[in-house]
């Protein structure tokens, strides 16, 4: 059986095998003893997992490509879980620590790296394929026209490596975009202050990221102490210097 991609799941079938495999070749061995993969969709990234020691949860809400995966792999060790990544609790589904793969649905792609920081205690590293856009600014450092909350918020915990630029012809439908791989390996070191209030100062100035640190602020509503960083504008800073602006207005 065939399975045809979905619109509405952002569903673009990765057909280069060689690609899959360096995706699958960029997770670290030995790191933990599961590996959860987003939207496996005909399994071009699958099985190139197999191989691995890791215990293998695949979640996919696509009917077709579950029929699918039961149907050509029926041989192999793996479990579907047919849940959005997106919605399920998956510290609570999977023992252990998990590293996070897939080729991510691009109409999702932000969303998950969100989960991922929320779950970031579990995750230890997570290997995807996102629009290049997307990666790119995931990845972008202070100054770059691409650095913003995501960049921010995702570099609080993990080293971000943009590994290699994937073209629009190797997909099934191909997407009017090239795609790039990253992978997040998490700090040894991260930053120390609440991540709630972190996230709230980050939002706030690149919400008008064109205007200073001090303005941006005002959307708070908190007593903001002279400081050096207010005169800035917000791509200017670094995460630690997030940090240190964070802690400067929510002390304690």
């Amino acid at each position: 059986m065939g399975v045809k991609a979905k619109k509405h799941l952002g569903q673009h079938f990765l057909a280069d095998a060689s690609i899959a495999k360096a995706i699958a070749d960029a997770i670290p061995s030995n790191l933990v003893s599961n590996i959860l993969e987003v939207g496996p969709g005909t399994g071009a990234l699958t099985q190139h997992l197999f191989s691995r020691d890791e215990k293998l949860v695949l979640s996919e809400i696509d009917r077709e490509s579950v029929a699918y995966l039961d149907e050509n792999f029926v041989d192999q060790q793996f479990e579907i879980v047919q849940k959005s990544f997106l919605d399920a609790d998956w510290e609570s589904w999977i023992d252990g620590p998990f590293v996070v793969c897939g080729n991510f649905p691009y109409n999702i792609s932000s969303q998950i790296v969100f989960k991922i920081l929320e779950m970031k205690a579990a995750v230890p590293c997570a290997v995807g394929m996102f629009q290049k856009e997307v990666a790119e600014r995931i990845c972008a450092g202070p100054g770059s026209k691409t650095y913003g909350v995501i960049s921010v918020l995702t570099q609080a915990y993990y080293h971000c490596e943009y590994l290699f630029t994937v073209p629009e012809n190797v997909f099934i439908p191909p997407p009017k975009v090239k795609s790039g791989v990253l992978r997040m390996t998490i700090k040894e070191s991260p930053i120390t202050c609440d991540h709630q209030k972190f996230r709230q100062v980050v939002k706030a100035t690149f919400n008008q990221r064109r205007k200073t640190i001090r303005n941006g602020l005002k959307s708070l509503g908190a007593e903001i102490p002279d400081n050096e960083y207010l005169q800035k504008r917000p791509e200017q800073l670094s995460v630690e210097d997030f940090e240190d602006l964070t802690k400067i207005i929510f002390p304690g």
